[in-house]
């Protein structure tokens, strides 16, 4: 039975073999670490599309069964990436759909925050859907209507390459930051108007500042988000970090940026965007240093987790090398890949040994469960419900008693 905590808790061809966070390892964690997990509202990131990340329906079934064991509550999920239609968003949007509908009472859609909190009652995988690209809008604006009403909830404007909407990191580190265009002001104008999150992870620096300015000046108040992005600064003075980093990563100015707006930054325990830091694993305590320092460069109340699964890497490889234009990085992946990155750090396997890293270094509690998935619940309630953030944290404390009554009933059944 899960408890909650207390009120006042928030305020590609490769030589090595292919490993992802299903093979990732499992870190030895306190019991009482384990029991914070499981109490807590956990949301992580996810962004495996099938054919990209998974292709059987067990591997999500098993997956998230393993989350669902080990206290994770929900995860945003890529449906969509790279230079994808409308079409084949629908056809993402299927396979998910249909590996889910094997086990219906296992999984809650996410159209509101109460759908998170009923999920994290009733033991279920709360699903929040994420595009990585605007391209799946076929060019019609109107097809953000359709998409509000599909539960997509995060959208990213640009991923790797240069699009309509403006560039990606990697084409932004290729000389090719083209800013944000007209089109994707319009595209954000829409995705304002319908209550979807603006996720700035993957798009180029001066696309990605055009747009948080084109935000303040037209949306103030309007937060936007990096929903998994590793802190570039945290590596910069690595003995083995390239000269101009990990194009994935992203520069402490734009992190303070997004928790202006009060946003949030969630760093991914992904291990080949460690710039020159390849471990065989990367363990609790590189993970905690990435949480870390995002909460002393923006704040406790602005930091969130990801860990970005990729299921498998061999798959993840391939479609790399069959869409070359798109990951064109002079081999930066496949080579981190060839000297000891794997996977990721899958949050069922190693937050709860994060948290026992945390706890050391003095967090609370309540820092943690802002860190968890409290701080994305106020934004998410912001920008999908319309909800001020001082509005919701009145109200939170009183959800979290109505639910510890809830979850009273439904386990005493």
């Amino acid at each position: 039975m899960k408890r909650l905590i207390s009120a006042g808790s928030l305020a590609l061809a490769l030589v090595i073999p292919a490993h992802a966070s299903e093979e990732s390892k499992t870190w030895e964690a306190s019991n009482e670490a384990k029991q914070f997990v499981k109490e807590t509202i956990v949301l992580g990131m996810i962004a495996s599309p099938y054919g990209t990340g998974w292709t059987e329906h067990e591997q999500l079934h098993t997956y998230f069964q393993r989350a669902r064991d080990n206290g994770i509550t929900g995860h945003e999920m890529t449906l969509s990436a790279a230079d994808m239609t409308f079409e084949t968003l629908l056809e993402q949007h299927y396979h998910y759909r249909a590996a889910m509908a094997q086990q219906p009472e296992n999984y809650q859609i996410v159209n509101e925050t109460r759908d998170i909190e009923a999920a994290h009652i009733q033991g279920k995988t709360a699903v929040i859907w994420n595009s990585q690209t605007a391209t799946i809008l076929n060019g019609d604006l109107k097809k953000m209507a359709l998409l509000k009403d599909m539960g997509i909830k995060s959208m990213i404007l640009a991923y790797n390459d240069i699009f309509r909407t403006g560039s990606g990191q990697l084409a932004a580190q290729n000389g090719r930051d083209i800013g944000l265009t007209a089109w994707g002001e319009s595209v954000i104008d829409e995705m304002v108007r319908f209550g979807i999150l603006l996720d700035l992870s993957h798009t180029g620096s001066k696309t990605a500042d055009d747009a948080m300015d084109y935000m303040d000046e037209n949306y103030p108040g309007v937060p936007y988000v990096y929903t998994h992005s590793i802190p570039a600064g945290l590596y910069a003075n690595e003995s083995n970090a390239t000269p101009q980093g990990c194009y994935r990563n992203i520069p402490d100015d734009e992190a303070i940026r997004a928790a202006n707006s009060g946003g949030y930054v969630s760093p991914t325990f992904t291990e080949w965007m460690m710039d020159g830091v390849w471990p065989e694993d990367i363990s609790p305590k590189q993970a905690a240093d990435m949480i870390d320092y995002y909460v002393k460069l923006i704040g406790v109340d602005h930091v969130g987790i990801a860990s970005d699964d990729m299921f498998s890497t061999e798959l993840v490889v391939d479609f790399a090398t069959a869409n070359a234009d798109l990951y064109n990085d002079g081999g930066y992946m496949i080579d981190a890949f060839n000297r000891g990155a794997t996977g990721n750090g899958e949050l069922a396997k190693i937050l709860a040994a994060i948290t026992d890293d945390l706890w050391a270094r003095g967090y609370t509690n309540e820092d943690l469960a802002k860190i968890y998935g409290g701080n994305k619940m106020r934004v998410f309630a912001q920008v999908w419900e319309g909800k001020p953030p001082d509005v919701f944290l009145q109200e939170y404390p009183e959800r979290l008693r109505m639910r510890g009554e809830m979850e009273e009933l439904f386990f005493s059944r």
